[in-house]
Order: structure tokens, then sequence, then C-alpha cells
């Protein structure tokens, strides 16, 4: 019987899913002009998750590749769904919630 994926977010972090969903949400609001003046803000988060991700699991750091405005949402969502599962979730939804008021 096959299995509805699940997210890995737990459930009592649900305000990281959420801020995750609103970040996305305005991000896909935003004009390109807009998105590629934030895209450095966004990369600084993603690469900052990728890092807390690394450490907390033992494995080597690596720069997540830039791969333009229109993945880094993709990006994002991986990683806060890598650092969810890794347990780096302390500030993470404060940081997101940060994100998104940035994304004027």
């Amino acid at each position: 019987m096959p299995q509805t994926p699940r997210s890995p977010v737990p459930t009592q972090v649900s305000e990281v899913a959420t801020e995750l969903e609103r970040v996305v949400q305005r991000w896909r609001q935003l004009p390109l002009d807009r998105a590629l003046s934030y895209a450095g803000r966004v990369r600084a988060l993603v690469q900052s998750l990728a890092d807390g991700v690394a450490k907390a699991t033992g494995v080597p750091a690596s720069v997540v590749p830039d791969c333009g405005p229109a993945t880094l949402m993709d990006q994002l969502t991986v990683l806060v769904y890598d650092a969810s599962a890794a347990a780096v979730t302390s500030r993470l939804a404060e940081d997101l919630a940060n994100l998104r008021r940035e994304l004027v």
C-alpha cells in the first residue's frame, strides 16, 4: 500500500512551515527587478541553512550553487526541510519571518 509523502517539517515547528509558505508566496509576487535585488539576501539564508545542516550532520560544508532567482525558493524549501530533518530549527521561523518582511 503506497504511503502519502509527509512533510519533513515536524508538527511542533509548524510556524516554520507557515513562514516558509509565506516567503514563497511573497517571492512569487515580486517583479523580477525586485527579486533580483533581494536574491543576495535569500542566497545568504540558503547558504547559512546549508552550513548549519552540514555541521549538524557531520558532512563537509559546500557552496549552494547560484541557479538564479527562479530557483531560489526551491533551494530555500529544500534547505528548510533539511534543517528540520537535522533539527536545526531554533531560529528558523524567525529568520523566515524576517526575510518575508524584507521582501517589499
